[in-house]
């Protein structure tokens, strides 16, 4: 018994070991599946999960189902002006119909992701050639991108690919075309710059014009009134002198001389040579009044 259960037995479980695992086979919910017969694709729509086929006569094949991301190098294209942009762009597409995807491109990323870029310059070309820069820089941009979804979304259609979204994610003019436009640039700001501040000197010389000439009007409003109140002030104290000297007029005589006295020996190196007798002395202690201590001083 136990040599018919090694030599019949066990390898009959072995044999139908392996034929269950040829043929049991599963697909994840990222992946496409197709089944061949002898080369042949007989099944393509498989949910996710466990399948079975046929050990030696079927063969399955799988594809990514996820999104996949095609980023061109960026490329020149002409304008309808003939000038150069600096492209960049990227595609974002993934597999609708894996049959046809296997039919048309053997089932290979490379050669779909080949396919969709000659689609993307074909249309990038066609595009920004019906254009001017000018077009393109300030408000196309959008359209020329929805143009291209819809383009490409029609001829991947036909490789069983479905294209999500078609960026230009950014477009440059050439190096030298861009130093050149930068110097342009810079020199027309420095422009701007000057006049600026040539309408701030004139603004400021304007301003400190009219700043001297209220300075002038102000002081000479000031001089007129001082010397005005100065006017005054001299008539009135003349006013006051006569007044006093008509009540008074020996003192006033006295008070002058006082003054006349103290602006003569103010220095006190000065020498005078008068007759004691003459006017100049009446009050100093000769005849008329005594000498005071206001005098001595």
């Amino acid at each position: 018994m136990s040599k018919i259960l090694q030599n019949v037995v066990l390898p009959l479980v072995l044999v139908v070991a392996v034929l269950a695992y040829f043929s049991m086979f599963t697909v994840s919910e990222k992946e496409l599946a197709l089944k061949f017969r002898l080369g042949e694709v007989v099944e393509s729509d498989y949910d996710p999960g466990l399948h079975f086929k046929l050990p030696f006569v079927n063969n399955v094949r799988k594809f990514d189902a996820r999104v996949q991301n095609l980023d061109e190098a960026p490329e020149r294209f002409l304008t309808s002006e003939k000038k150069n942009l600096i492209v960049d762009s990227f595609v974002k597409w993934r597999i609708a119909d894996a049959e046809r995807f296997y039919m048309t491109v053997r089932g290979d990323p490379e050669r779909a992701n080949q396919r969709l870029r000659e689609i993307i310059r074909d249309g990038l070309r066609a595009e920004f050639g019906k254009r001017m820069v000018q077009d393109i820089i300030s408000g196309e941009r959008v359209e020329i991108m929805q143009i291209l979804r819809e383009a490409t979304a029609d001829a991947a259609q036909n490789l069983g690919l479905e294209v999500l979204d078609v960026r230009l994610k950014r477009i440059d003019l050439p190096e030298d075309v861009t130093d050149s436009i930068f110097e342009r640039m810079v020199a027309d700001r420095e422009r701007v710059a000057r006049e600026i501040r040539a309408r701030g000197d004139e603004a400021g010389e304007r301003i400190r014009a009219d700043a001297d000439r209220q300075r002038t009007v102000i002081l000479a409003e000031a001089y007129r009134e001082g010397e005005s109140l100065r006017g005054e002030g001299d008539a009135e104290a003349a006013d006051i002198y006569a007044q006093s000297y008509g009540q008074e007029p020996e003192f006033f005589a006295f008070q002058r001389s006082l003054r006349s006295y103290r602006q003569a020996f103010e220095s006190g190196d000065d020498f005078f040579v008068l007759s004691p007798t003459s006017e100049f002395f009446r009050y100093f202690g000769g005849g008329g009044i005594p000498a005071t201590d206001e005098l001595k001083e």
